[in-house]
């Protein structure tokens, strides 16, 4: 295992644009790390420096004790696992398994007990003999995840593995790599992981902590918990969670907060924390599970669709004038028409509030 350290990265292309803004990240011993954000937020970018696929404009990735900034990828002690498996097509899954090994000089024996082990930990000793297209989206991901796991690499990268997989083999295969490094990690084997995605679904299930990357800039890093609770702008806020957090527009008067006519009283620690930031116009932010239905007081509402969902709904509704939307239990909905209305309550203590610069102003700050 090693630790991996980003300092000051920065990645400036020829034409002046600048892709990665200075960045700094730390990913401990047996940490499982994922990069997340829109497309185009430089995490790829990010990852394939690390690699040494993409050249450094400024700053140092130091992996272990040694900076790697000029070692070729392969003098990095790193493995990567491509989005389209990269694996040869003209050789057997054995084959394609023991390729680095082989090229290494490794002795006949250790490479057939490495290839051997890896085939069991990953449950493919029974591809061993097929060739890459006859294997499933599945099957042929695995085999990429043995052919980085058989080097016994210092940090494991991922970029976007599973995208070109169905959703239900997605599911399956975020259990299997988390259950690997745990399994990594207990044994003492190398399990430092980066991972790309820009799938939230996939950064919150899988990760131990989460990068939020925007346009080349660190926006937060935290646990997924943390994330989802206390954002520390609204870009993260907005981002992660699904259905993505209700942000909108208001305006402080007194004790209430006004959303286009109406009037919503929040706690009184929360208009406190707002007046502490000389915040009059700021933008409100609910999540939408933090919505409940038929109170006498609150946020009057029209009903613009429901999306029934199983065990949940998802109202869409017209708040005057602002789009927003709520997640019910599918035993508090009895069905209503377009149009109808809809009485909203807060739940105690769950909204946050952004101010003109983003900032979530409605927690303490998180350092």
């Amino acid at each position: 295992m090693a630790r991996l350290q980003i300092r000051n990265l920065e990645k400036t292309y020829a034409n002046a644009f600048k892709a990665v803004h200075g960045i700094n990240l730390d990913v401990n011993d047996g940490e499982f790390m994922v990069l997340v954000g829109p497309s185009g937020c430089a995490k790829s970018t990010t990852l394939r420096m690390i690699a040494g696929l993409e050249s450094i404009s400024g700053g140092d990735v130091v992996i272990g004790d040694r900076v790697v900034n000029r070692l070729q990828p392969g003098e990095r002690g790193i493995a990567m696992v491509f989005q389209n498996y990269a694996l040869y097509p003209h050789m057997k899954v054995r084959k394609n398994l023991s390729f680095g090994l082989r090229l290494q000089g490794a002795p006949k024996a250790e490479i057939a007990r490495k290839t051997a082990e890896v085939a069991r930990i990953l449950e493919i000793e029974e591809l061993l003999d097929r060739l890459p297209k006859q294997l499933s989206g599945g099957q042929a991901q695995r085999v990429a995840l043995g052919r980085a796991l058989i080097k016994q690499p210092k940090v494991f990268l991922f970029d976007e593995p599973l995208s070109n997989l169905d959703a239900k083999l997605r599911a399956s295969m975020r259990v299997r790599i988390t259950d690997l490094h745990k399994r990594l990690k207990a044994e003492g084997m190398s399990s430092t992981v980066v991972y790309v995605t820009h799938d939230q679904t996939e950064a919150m299930t899988m990760g131990d902590r989460i990068c939020v990357m925007k346009d080349g800039h660190i926006m937060q890093v935290a646990d997924p918990k943390t994330l989802y609770d206390r954002p520390e702008n609204a870009f993260v806020a907005g981002f992660i969670g699904s259905p993505e957090m209700n942000l909108v527009n208001g305006r402080q008067t007194g004790n209430q907060f006004v959303i286009g006519g109406q009037n919503l009283t929040l706690p009184d620690e929360l208009m406190a924390r707002m007046t502490a930031g000389q915040a009059d116009t700021v933008t409100l932010g609910i999540r939408p599970q933090h919505f409940r239905l038929g109170a006498d007081q609150g946020l009057q509402a029209q009903l613009v669709g429901a999306e029934f969902m199983g065990h949940e709904v998802v109202l869409h509704l017209d708040v005057s004038g602002a789009r927003m939307v709520a997640v019910i239990a599918a035993a508090d909905y009895a069905g209503m028409d377009r149009g109808a209305p809809v009485m909203l309550s807060l739940e105690h203590g769950c909204a946050h509030v952004f101010d003109q610069h983003g900032r979530n102003i409605s927690l303490p700050r998180i350092h």
